[in-house]
Protein backbone atom coordinates (compact mmCIF):
# COMPACT_ATOMS: atom_id res chain seq x y z
CA UNK A 1 0.00 0.00 0.00
CA UNK A 2 1.31 3.42 -0.91
CA UNK A 3 1.63 5.71 2.08
CA UNK A 4 2.04 9.40 2.71
CA UNK A 5 3.23 11.31 5.76
CA UNK A 6 0.87 13.54 7.72
CA UNK A 7 1.72 15.74 10.69
CA UNK A 8 -0.23 16.75 13.80
CA UNK A 9 0.75 18.32 17.11
CA UNK A 10 2.39 15.08 18.22
CA UNK A 11 4.53 14.61 15.12
CA UNK A 12 4.53 12.59 11.93
CA UNK A 13 2.21 9.68 11.07
CA UNK A 14 2.07 7.56 7.93
CA UNK A 15 -1.37 7.42 6.31
CA UNK A 16 -2.61 5.50 3.23
CA UNK A 17 -1.82 7.69 0.24
CA UNK A 18 -5.40 7.79 -1.04
CA UNK A 19 -7.05 8.37 2.36
CA UNK A 20 -9.03 11.58 2.82
CA UNK A 21 -8.30 11.62 6.55
CA UNK A 22 -5.13 12.68 8.28
CA UNK A 23 -2.83 12.06 11.21
CA UNK A 24 -5.30 12.12 14.10
CA UNK A 25 -7.64 9.67 12.39
CA UNK A 26 -4.73 7.32 11.71
CA UNK A 27 -3.63 7.48 15.34
CA UNK A 28 -7.14 6.49 16.40
CA UNK A 29 -7.18 3.61 13.89
CA UNK A 30 -3.93 2.39 15.41
CA UNK A 31 -5.02 2.93 19.02
CA UNK A 32 -8.46 1.30 18.99
CA UNK A 33 -8.45 -2.06 17.17
CA UNK A 34 -11.27 -3.26 19.41
CA UNK A 35 -14.55 -4.22 17.72
CA UNK A 36 -14.03 -3.47 14.06
CA UNK A 37 -17.35 -1.61 14.20
CA UNK A 38 -17.32 2.07 13.25
CA UNK A 39 -19.95 4.52 14.40
CA UNK A 40 -23.20 4.31 12.37
CA UNK A 41 -23.38 6.32 9.13
CA UNK A 42 -26.31 8.29 10.58
CA UNK A 43 -24.03 9.59 13.31
CA UNK A 44 -21.25 10.55 10.90
CA UNK A 45 -23.88 12.33 8.82
CA UNK A 46 -25.02 14.25 11.90
CA UNK A 47 -21.45 15.37 12.67
CA UNK A 48 -21.07 16.51 9.06
CA UNK A 49 -24.35 18.43 9.31
CA UNK A 50 -23.07 20.25 12.36
CA UNK A 51 -19.85 21.13 10.54
CA UNK A 52 -21.86 22.60 7.67
CA UNK A 53 -24.08 24.52 10.09
CA UNK A 54 -21.11 25.98 11.95
CA UNK A 55 -19.33 26.89 8.72
CA UNK A 56 -22.39 28.82 7.57
CA UNK A 57 -22.76 30.48 10.98
CA UNK A 58 -19.11 31.53 11.10
CA UNK A 59 -19.32 32.91 7.58
CA UNK A 60 -22.36 34.99 8.59
CA UNK A 61 -20.37 36.23 11.58
CA UNK A 62 -17.44 37.17 9.27
CA UNK A 63 -15.13 34.84 11.15
CA UNK A 64 -14.69 32.41 8.23
CA UNK A 65 -14.20 33.35 4.58
CA UNK A 66 -17.33 32.58 2.59
CA UNK A 67 -15.43 30.57 0.00
CA UNK A 68 -14.05 28.32 2.72
CA UNK A 69 -17.48 27.99 4.28
CA UNK A 70 -19.01 27.04 0.94
CA UNK A 71 -16.31 24.43 0.35
CA UNK A 72 -16.82 22.95 3.82
CA UNK A 73 -20.60 22.84 3.31
CA UNK A 74 -20.20 21.14 -0.07
CA UNK A 75 -17.84 18.56 1.45
CA UNK A 76 -20.23 17.99 4.36
CA UNK A 77 -23.15 17.50 1.97
CA UNK A 78 -21.17 14.88 0.08
CA UNK A 79 -20.67 12.97 3.33
CA UNK A 80 -24.33 13.41 4.28
CA UNK A 81 -25.29 11.99 0.89
CA UNK A 82 -23.34 8.83 1.69
CA UNK A 83 -20.22 9.50 -0.32
CA UNK A 84 -16.84 8.44 1.08
CA UNK A 85 -18.23 5.89 3.57
CA UNK A 86 -14.88 4.16 4.03
CA UNK A 87 -13.22 7.34 5.28
CA UNK A 88 -14.76 7.01 8.75
CA UNK A 89 -13.29 3.76 10.11
CA UNK A 90 -12.69 4.65 13.76
CA UNK A 91 -14.00 2.11 16.25
CA UNK A 92 -16.99 2.82 18.47
CA UNK A 93 -14.79 2.03 21.45
CA UNK A 94 -12.47 5.04 21.38
CA UNK A 95 -11.85 8.10 23.47
CA UNK A 96 -14.99 8.73 25.50
CA UNK A 97 -15.53 12.26 24.24
CA UNK A 98 -15.57 11.10 20.63
CA UNK A 99 -12.65 13.41 19.85
CA UNK A 100 -11.25 10.88 17.40
CA UNK A 101 -14.46 10.87 15.36
CA UNK A 102 -14.78 14.65 15.51
CA UNK A 103 -11.25 15.01 14.15
CA UNK A 104 -11.87 12.26 11.58
CA UNK A 105 -14.74 14.30 10.13
CA UNK A 106 -12.75 17.53 10.43
CA UNK A 107 -9.85 16.01 8.49
CA UNK A 108 -11.99 14.49 5.73
CA UNK A 109 -13.95 17.70 5.20
CA UNK A 110 -10.77 19.78 5.27
CA UNK A 111 -9.17 17.52 2.65
CA UNK A 112 -12.21 17.65 0.37
CA UNK A 113 -12.66 21.41 0.81
CA UNK A 114 -8.97 22.10 0.19
CA UNK A 115 -9.01 20.04 -2.98
CA UNK A 116 -12.10 21.80 -4.28
CA UNK A 117 -10.94 25.28 -3.34
CA UNK A 118 -7.31 25.00 -4.36
CA UNK A 119 -6.04 26.35 -1.06
CA UNK A 120 -5.67 25.02 2.44
CA UNK A 121 -8.73 24.63 4.62
CA UNK A 122 -7.66 23.75 8.17
CA UNK A 123 -9.21 20.83 10.02
CA UNK A 124 -8.91 22.57 13.39
CA UNK A 125 -8.85 26.28 12.52
CA UNK A 126 -11.57 26.27 9.84
CA UNK A 127 -13.77 23.14 9.95
CA UNK A 128 -13.70 23.03 13.76
CA UNK A 129 -13.94 26.79 14.25
CA UNK A 130 -15.81 27.73 17.42
CA UNK A 131 -16.32 24.10 18.32
CA UNK A 132 -14.96 21.34 20.52
CA UNK A 133 -15.43 17.60 20.36
CA UNK A 134 -17.09 18.08 23.73
CA UNK A 135 -20.03 20.02 22.28
CA UNK A 136 -20.04 18.61 18.72
CA UNK A 137 -20.35 14.94 19.69
CA UNK A 138 -23.26 15.30 22.17
CA UNK A 139 -24.95 17.60 19.65
CA UNK A 140 -24.53 14.99 16.92
CA UNK A 141 -25.91 12.40 19.31
CA UNK A 142 -29.08 14.45 19.82
CA UNK A 143 -29.32 15.38 16.14
CA UNK A 144 -28.93 11.82 14.84
CA UNK A 145 -31.31 10.42 17.45
CA UNK A 146 -33.95 13.03 16.63
CA UNK A 147 -33.74 12.34 12.90
CA UNK A 148 -33.91 8.60 13.48
CA UNK A 149 -37.00 9.02 15.63
CA UNK A 150 -38.89 11.44 13.41
CA UNK A 151 -38.02 9.93 10.04
CA UNK A 152 -38.00 6.23 10.84
CA UNK A 153 -39.34 5.06 14.18
CA UNK A 154 -42.40 7.27 14.65
CA UNK A 155 -43.80 6.52 11.16
CA UNK A 156 -43.13 2.80 11.71
CA UNK A 157 -45.01 2.86 15.01
CA UNK A 158 -47.95 4.66 13.41
CA UNK A 159 -48.04 1.97 10.73
CA UNK A 160 -48.02 -0.74 13.39
CA UNK A 161 -50.75 0.91 15.47
CA UNK A 162 -52.98 1.32 12.41
CA UNK A 163 -52.43 -2.31 11.36
CA UNK A 164 -53.46 -3.51 14.81
CA UNK A 165 -56.56 -1.32 14.89
CA UNK A 166 -57.58 -2.36 11.38
CA UNK A 167 -57.24 -6.02 12.26
CA UNK A 168 -59.28 -5.45 15.39
CA UNK A 169 -62.05 -3.79 13.38
CA UNK A 170 -62.16 -6.84 11.11
CA UNK A 171 -62.64 -9.10 14.14
CA UNK A 172 -65.05 -6.98 16.18
CA UNK A 173 -67.65 -9.76 16.49
CA UNK A 174 -65.19 -12.59 17.16
CA UNK A 175 -65.29 -13.72 20.81
CA UNK A 176 -62.52 -15.82 22.30
CA UNK A 177 -61.34 -17.11 25.64
CA UNK A 178 -59.43 -14.62 27.73
CA UNK A 179 -56.44 -15.79 29.74
CA UNK A 180 -54.78 -14.75 32.96
CA UNK A 181 -51.76 -16.60 34.34
CA UNK A 182 -51.84 -18.46 30.98
CA UNK A 183 -55.05 -20.08 32.28
CA UNK A 184 -58.59 -19.79 30.91
CA UNK A 185 -60.41 -16.66 32.06
CA UNK A 186 -63.52 -14.71 31.06
CA UNK A 187 -64.21 -14.20 27.34
CA UNK A 188 -63.29 -11.11 25.37
CA UNK A 189 -63.42 -9.99 21.76
CA UNK A 190 -60.44 -9.95 19.44
CA UNK A 191 -60.81 -6.20 18.96
CA UNK A 192 -60.55 -5.72 22.72
CA UNK A 193 -57.37 -7.78 22.92
CA UNK A 194 -55.81 -6.10 19.91
CA UNK A 195 -56.96 -2.72 21.16
CA UNK A 196 -54.76 -3.23 24.20
CA UNK A 197 -51.80 -3.80 21.90
CA UNK A 198 -52.60 -0.68 19.88
CA UNK A 199 -52.74 1.40 23.05
CA UNK A 200 -49.32 0.10 24.07
CA UNK A 201 -47.89 1.30 20.77
CA UNK A 202 -49.72 4.63 20.88
CA UNK A 203 -48.50 5.36 24.41
CA UNK A 204 -44.95 4.40 23.42
CA UNK A 205 -45.15 6.93 20.58
CA UNK A 206 -46.50 9.59 22.92
CA UNK A 207 -43.69 8.97 25.40
CA UNK A 208 -41.10 9.32 22.66
CA UNK A 209 -42.74 12.46 21.34
CA UNK A 210 -42.79 13.92 24.85
CA UNK A 211 -39.01 14.06 25.11
CA UNK A 212 -38.45 15.75 21.75
CA UNK A 213 -38.21 19.24 23.26
CA UNK A 214 -35.25 18.11 25.36
CA UNK A 215 -33.70 15.99 22.63
CA UNK A 216 -33.72 18.91 20.20
CA UNK A 217 -31.61 21.03 22.53
CA UNK A 218 -28.01 20.92 21.30
CA UNK A 219 -24.81 21.34 23.30
CA UNK A 220 -23.35 23.30 20.41
CA UNK A 221 -21.80 26.55 21.70
CA UNK A 222 -20.60 25.11 24.98
CA UNK A 223 -17.23 24.17 23.43
CA UNK A 224 -14.73 22.63 25.86
CA UNK A 225 -16.45 22.64 29.25
CA UNK A 226 -19.61 24.71 28.87
CA UNK A 227 -18.17 28.22 29.08
CA UNK A 228 -18.19 28.69 25.30
CA UNK A 229 -14.50 29.48 24.97
CA UNK A 230 -13.44 30.43 21.38
CA UNK A 231 -17.04 30.46 20.09
CA UNK A 232 -18.98 33.55 19.12
CA UNK A 233 -22.06 33.65 21.42
CA UNK A 234 -24.25 33.97 18.33
CA UNK A 235 -22.81 30.95 16.54
CA UNK A 236 -24.95 28.27 18.21
CA UNK A 237 -28.27 29.90 17.34
CA UNK A 238 -27.21 30.57 13.76
CA UNK A 239 -26.07 26.96 13.42
CA UNK A 240 -29.39 25.73 14.79
CA UNK A 241 -31.22 27.97 12.32
CA UNK A 242 -29.28 26.30 9.51
CA UNK A 243 -30.09 22.82 10.83
CA UNK A 244 -33.76 23.71 11.15
CA UNK A 245 -33.86 24.85 7.53
CA UNK A 246 -32.33 21.54 6.46
CA UNK A 247 -34.48 19.27 8.66
CA UNK A 248 -37.71 21.25 9.22
CA UNK A 249 -37.35 20.51 12.94
CA UNK A 250 -36.85 22.77 15.95
CA UNK A 251 -33.29 22.53 17.22
CA UNK A 252 -32.05 25.16 19.63
CA UNK A 253 -29.02 25.79 21.84
CA UNK A 254 -29.15 23.99 25.16
CA UNK A 255 -30.63 25.85 28.11
CA UNK A 256 -27.62 24.86 30.22
CA UNK A 257 -24.33 23.95 28.55
CA UNK A 258 -22.83 22.54 31.73
CA UNK A 259 -25.74 20.14 31.91
CA UNK A 260 -25.61 19.18 28.24
CA UNK A 261 -21.88 18.44 28.24
CA UNK A 262 -21.54 16.73 31.60
CA UNK A 263 -24.71 14.62 31.60
CA UNK A 264 -26.55 12.46 29.13
CA UNK A 265 -29.81 12.34 31.05
CA UNK A 266 -31.91 13.04 27.95
CA UNK A 267 -30.17 10.24 26.06
CA UNK A 268 -30.80 7.91 29.00
CA UNK A 269 -34.44 9.03 29.03
CA UNK A 270 -34.72 8.23 25.32
CA UNK A 271 -33.03 4.89 25.87
CA UNK A 272 -35.51 4.07 28.62
CA UNK A 273 -38.47 4.88 26.39
CA UNK A 274 -37.03 2.73 23.62
CA UNK A 275 -36.73 -0.04 26.18
CA UNK A 276 -40.36 0.47 27.17
CA UNK A 277 -41.33 0.12 23.52
CA UNK A 278 -39.25 -3.05 23.30
CA UNK A 279 -41.10 -4.46 26.29
CA UNK A 280 -44.41 -3.75 24.54
CA UNK A 281 -43.24 -5.43 21.34
CA UNK A 282 -42.05 -8.44 23.33
CA UNK A 283 -45.49 -8.77 24.94
CA UNK A 284 -47.28 -8.55 21.59
CA UNK A 285 -44.87 -10.96 19.91
CA UNK A 286 -45.26 -13.51 22.67
CA UNK A 287 -49.06 -13.21 22.63
CA UNK A 288 -48.96 -13.97 18.91
CA UNK A 289 -46.68 -16.95 19.46
CA UNK A 290 -49.01 -18.40 22.11
CA UNK A 291 -52.16 -17.78 20.05
CA UNK A 292 -50.48 -19.43 17.04
CA UNK A 293 -49.12 -22.37 19.03
CA UNK A 294 -49.97 -25.86 17.89
CA UNK A 295 -51.56 -26.22 15.48
CA UNK A 296 -53.06 -29.33 17.14
CA UNK A 297 -51.69 -29.43 20.67
CA UNK A 298 -51.34 -25.72 21.44
CA UNK A 299 -53.81 -22.87 21.78
CA UNK A 300 -54.25 -22.76 18.02
CA UNK A 301 -56.52 -19.71 17.88
CA UNK A 302 -54.81 -18.09 14.91
CA UNK A 303 -52.58 -18.96 12.02
CA UNK A 304 -49.78 -16.53 11.26
CA UNK A 305 -48.66 -16.15 7.65
CA UNK A 306 -46.49 -19.10 6.59
CA UNK A 307 -43.21 -17.53 5.48
CA UNK A 308 -40.65 -20.33 5.36
CA UNK A 309 -40.12 -24.01 6.24
CA UNK A 310 -39.70 -24.35 9.97
CA UNK A 311 -37.43 -27.35 10.31
CA UNK A 312 -34.54 -29.02 8.53
CA UNK A 313 -35.76 -32.43 9.73
CA UNK A 314 -39.52 -32.19 10.37
CA UNK A 315 -41.39 -31.78 7.05
CA UNK A 316 -44.40 -29.48 7.07
CA UNK A 317 -43.41 -27.61 10.21
CA UNK A 318 -43.95 -23.84 10.05
CA UNK A 319 -42.76 -21.57 12.83
CA UNK A 320 -43.79 -18.05 14.00
CA UNK A 321 -40.57 -16.56 12.68
CA UNK A 322 -41.52 -12.88 12.74
CA UNK A 323 -42.63 -12.81 16.40
CA UNK A 324 -39.46 -14.72 17.28
CA UNK A 325 -37.31 -12.17 15.47
CA UNK A 326 -39.18 -9.31 17.17
CA UNK A 327 -38.60 -10.92 20.57
CA UNK A 328 -34.86 -11.07 19.87
CA UNK A 329 -34.86 -7.42 18.83
CA UNK A 330 -36.61 -6.55 22.08
CA UNK A 331 -34.05 -8.48 24.10
CA UNK A 332 -31.20 -6.66 22.35
CA UNK A 333 -32.78 -3.25 22.90
CA UNK A 334 -33.29 -4.01 26.59
CA UNK A 335 -29.63 -5.01 26.84
CA UNK A 336 -28.41 -1.87 25.09
CA UNK A 337 -30.48 0.22 27.48
CA UNK A 338 -28.56 -1.34 30.36
CA UNK A 339 -25.30 -0.26 28.71
CA UNK A 340 -26.69 3.25 28.22
CA UNK A 341 -27.67 3.39 31.88
CA UNK A 342 -24.07 2.70 32.90
CA UNK A 343 -22.79 5.15 30.28
CA UNK A 344 -25.10 7.87 31.54
CA UNK A 345 -23.45 7.66 34.96
CA UNK A 346 -20.08 8.46 33.40
CA UNK A 347 -20.41 12.22 33.44
CA UNK A 348 -17.23 13.04 35.31
CA UNK A 349 -17.24 16.71 36.30
CA UNK A 350 -17.72 18.69 33.05
CA UNK A 351 -17.91 15.88 30.46
CA UNK A 352 -19.56 12.54 29.89
CA UNK A 353 -16.91 10.13 28.62
CA UNK A 354 -18.99 7.36 27.04
CA UNK A 355 -20.55 9.41 24.26
CA UNK A 356 -19.67 7.17 21.27
CA UNK A 357 -21.19 4.16 23.02
CA UNK A 358 -24.45 5.98 23.77
CA UNK A 359 -24.67 7.40 20.25
CA UNK A 360 -24.10 4.01 18.65
CA UNK A 361 -26.51 2.23 20.97
CA UNK A 362 -29.35 4.72 20.48
CA UNK A 363 -29.08 4.54 16.71
CA UNK A 364 -28.89 0.76 16.81
CA UNK A 365 -31.97 0.61 19.03
CA UNK A 366 -34.02 2.94 16.86
CA UNK A 367 -32.98 1.14 13.68
CA UNK A 368 -33.85 -2.28 15.07
CA UNK A 369 -37.23 -1.06 16.29
CA UNK A 370 -37.95 0.90 13.11
CA UNK A 371 -37.25 -2.13 10.95
CA UNK A 372 -39.18 -4.51 13.19
CA UNK A 373 -42.44 -2.61 13.58
CA UNK A 374 -43.53 -2.95 9.91
CA UNK A 375 -42.75 -6.67 9.96
CA UNK A 376 -44.91 -7.11 13.04
CA UNK A 377 -47.64 -5.04 11.36
CA UNK A 378 -47.61 -7.40 8.37
CA UNK A 379 -47.79 -10.46 10.62
CA UNK A 380 -50.81 -9.06 12.47
CA UNK A 381 -52.53 -7.98 9.27
CA UNK A 382 -52.02 -11.41 7.77
CA UNK A 383 -53.10 -13.80 10.50
CA UNK A 384 -56.34 -15.77 10.21
CA UNK A 385 -58.46 -17.13 13.04
CA UNK A 386 -59.52 -20.73 13.63
CA UNK A 387 -63.15 -19.97 14.42
CA UNK A 388 -64.37 -23.53 15.01
CA UNK A 389 -61.56 -24.25 17.46
CA UNK A 390 -62.14 -20.95 19.25
CA UNK A 391 -65.88 -21.62 19.61
CA UNK A 392 -65.33 -25.16 20.87
CA UNK A 393 -62.91 -24.03 23.56
CA UNK A 394 -65.14 -21.14 24.52
CA UNK A 395 -68.17 -23.39 25.03
CA UNK A 396 -66.20 -25.63 27.38
CA UNK A 397 -64.54 -22.80 29.25
CA UNK A 398 -65.45 -23.46 32.92
CA UNK A 399 -64.73 -19.84 33.81
CA UNK A 400 -67.95 -18.78 32.08
CA UNK A 401 -69.66 -19.87 35.28
CA UNK A 402 -68.40 -16.61 36.81
CA UNK A 403 -71.47 -14.98 35.29
CA UNK A 404 -73.67 -17.15 37.54
CA UNK A 405 -72.05 -15.96 40.79
CA UNK A 406 -74.66 -13.27 41.51
CA UNK A 407 -77.47 -15.80 40.94
CA UNK A 408 -76.30 -19.07 42.50
CA UNK A 409 -73.31 -17.96 44.60
CA UNK A 410 -69.57 -18.48 44.25
CA UNK A 411 -69.38 -21.93 45.89
CA UNK A 412 -72.17 -23.46 43.76
CA UNK A 413 -70.65 -21.92 40.65
CA UNK A 414 -67.26 -23.41 41.55
CA UNK A 415 -68.80 -26.91 41.82
CA UNK A 416 -70.33 -26.57 38.37
CA UNK A 417 -67.04 -25.33 36.91
CA UNK A 418 -65.06 -28.22 38.38
CA UNK A 419 -67.52 -30.83 37.15
CA UNK A 420 -67.66 -29.28 33.66
CA UNK A 421 -63.88 -29.28 33.47
CA UNK A 422 -63.57 -32.83 34.78
CA UNK A 423 -66.14 -34.20 32.35
CA UNK A 424 -65.08 -31.91 29.47
CA UNK A 425 -68.66 -30.76 29.00
CA UNK A 426 -70.11 -27.34 28.23
CA UNK A 427 -70.93 -25.22 31.28
CA UNK A 428 -74.50 -24.81 30.01
CA UNK A 429 -75.19 -28.54 30.18
CA UNK A 430 -73.84 -28.96 33.69
CA UNK A 431 -75.56 -25.81 34.96
CA UNK A 432 -78.91 -27.13 33.69
CA UNK A 433 -78.44 -30.20 35.90
CA UNK A 434 -77.42 -28.32 39.06
CA UNK A 435 -79.51 -25.14 39.05
CA UNK A 436 -83.18 -24.28 38.77
CA UNK A 437 -82.49 -21.83 35.95
CA UNK A 438 -84.10 -22.46 32.58
CA UNK A 439 -82.07 -23.07 29.46
CA UNK A 440 -83.09 -19.65 28.10
CA UNK A 441 -81.99 -17.97 31.32
CA UNK A 442 -78.68 -19.80 31.27
CA UNK A 443 -78.06 -19.02 27.63
CA UNK A 444 -78.63 -15.35 28.37
CA UNK A 445 -76.38 -15.35 31.43
CA UNK A 446 -73.63 -17.42 29.78
CA UNK A 447 -73.66 -15.74 26.38
CA UNK A 448 -69.92 -15.14 25.72
CA UNK A 449 -70.56 -12.10 23.54
CA UNK A 450 -72.71 -10.47 26.22
CA UNK A 451 -69.99 -11.10 28.78
CA UNK A 452 -67.53 -9.00 26.77
CA UNK A 453 -69.67 -5.86 27.09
Amino acid sequence: MKMRTETDSMGEVTVPANALYGAQTQRAINNFPISGQPLPPAFISAVASIKAACAQANAQLKRLDQDKADAIIAAANAVIDGQHPNEFPIDIYQTGSGTSTNMNVNEVLAHLASSALGKKVGANDDVNMGQSSNDVIPSALHLSATLSLTRSLMPALLQLEQAILTKGEQLTDQVKTGRTHLMDAMPLRFDQELGGWATQIRYASQRLDGLQSRLQQLALGGTAIGTGINADPRQAQLACDYLNQQTELHFCPAEDYFYSLSSQDTAVELSGQLKTLAVALMKIANDLRWMNSGPLTGIGEIQLPALQPGSSIMPGKVNPVIPEAIAMVAAQVIGLDSANTVAGQSGNFQLNVMLPLVASNLLTMTQLLSNSAPLLADAISGFTINQAHIDENLAKNPILVTALNPVIGYDNAAKIAKQAYKEQRPILDVALEHTELSEDELRTLLDPAALTR
